[in-house]
């Protein structure tokens, strides 16, 4: 019984460590092919750019234009959570406007359906992209 929890245990760290690893190419290193790599032909967003389901091409699209718009954009995965072939993480977007060079963030919970070692699936909820400023730090 303990080899199959070890095996099982393993096999969720792979998945989280995929999602992250995700996150680090995609964004930080702004590798768009990271989306050929990670992510099943067939990929599904379910809650892609414009709230509309779409495939890999428009979340690379959309992720050229982040990086076009916030130049430094950086997420940083502060949770990570993974159970049978799910995913779920907490993130922390931040970056600076090209346009006008304010600070900006951002936070999500995203989660992930892995199938085959890959990404086949995402669903989001993003907090609207605000400007950092000392009023925005008050809690």
């Amino acid at each position: 019984m303990e080899d199959t929890k070890s095996e099982t245990d393993s096999s969720l760290e792979a998945q989280i460590r995929l999602v992250i690893g995700h996150f680090d190419d995609f964004v930080n290193h702004r590798d768009l092919g990271a989306i050929d790599r990670n992510m099943t032909i067939d990929f599904v967003d379910h809650d892609g750019p414009g709230g509309k389901m779409v495939g890999r091409e428009a979340d690379r699209a959309m992720m050229a234009k982040m990086h076009e718009m916030f130049p430094d954009l950086h997420v940083e995965v502060t949770h990570a959570v993974a159970q049978a072939d799910k995913v779920i993480v907490r993130n922390l977007w931040t970056g600076t406007n090209a346009a006008t060079g304010d600070a900006i963030e951002f936070h999500g919970f995203v989660m992930w359906r892995i199938e085959g070692g890959k990404i086949a699936e995402r669903w989001a909820t993003v907090t609207p992209i605000q400007k950092v400023t000392a009023e925005a730090l008050k809690w």
